[in-house]
């Protein structure tokens, strides 16, 4: 698959004139639309009976506008590796989108509200189906802001920065301290502060600081 024109395609949403549209669009631009699908399940017997190239799914479709649509796209890439899928919404769902743009070549995701550009859409399909992957610029915002949101390491002091990545050097408490000129029991302050705030629970052994360390590896 070298271009986008003549790239079997299939069409999947609930909303027909919002369907019916989108497959004149791609036939004007060179598509060849094989099958439209109003739910999941139909959207699974058009890619088995037709097998497109690409399709393009809604996440939130009937019966109970959830997420059918994004399951359809799980199961289309489990049985059908080969075809491209561009999901469409109007949400962002960061877990799912993510899940989905990772399983592999040839995945998309896009908001419907930031599809402006008929051209730019055109080359967009283009690029997954030769096997490209394409994230929606604002669901990138909300990856950003939500690593943000959830790292476990923001709320450490610099400090407290600077012990635990001592720790991950395998220093002890003793080594720590003199590393950086404090006492000993600064040390055990600052590590105490570290595992309370990445909620490291209390346990008979030393794993607590491995967490910490692990965490800080990941982080980085």
């Amino acid at each position: 698959m070298t271009t986008s024109l003549g790239t079997r395609i299939a069409v999947a949403d609930d909303d027909v004139l919002l369907r019916e549209g989108l497959a004149s669009l791609l036939e004007r631009n060179g598509f060849e639309v094989v099958g439209q699908a109003g739910d999941a399940s139909e959207l699974l017997a058009v890619v088995r009976e037709q097998r497109p190239e690409l399709v393009i799914v809604d996440i939130r479709m009937p019966p109970t506008h959830s997420s059918e649509g994004l399951d359809a796209a799980r199961l289309i890439r489990q049985d059908f590796p080969d075809v491209g899928i561009l999901v469409l919404s109007a949400h962002v769902d960061v877990d799912d989108a993510m899940e989905l743009v990772a399983s592999g070549e040839g995945m998309g995701y896009l908001l419907k509200s930031r599809v402006t550009d008929v051209a730019e859409f055109v080359d967009t399909l283009g690029r997954i189906a030769r096997g490209g992957s394409v994230v929606d610029p604002g669901l990138v915002q909300e990856l950003v802001g939500a690593r943000r949101r959830n790292d476990p390491l923001e709320s450490l002091t610099p400090r407290e920065h600077e012990v635990l990545a001592l720790m991950a050097e395998g220093c002890s408490n003793v080594g720590i301290a003199h590393k950086l000129f404090v006492a000993e029991g600064t040390v055990e302050k600052h590590v105490n502060s570290i595992l309370a705030k990445l909620q490291l629970p209390e346990t008979q052994d030393d794993h607590r600081r491995v967490l910490a360390v692990i965490a800080f590896l990941e982080a980085r």
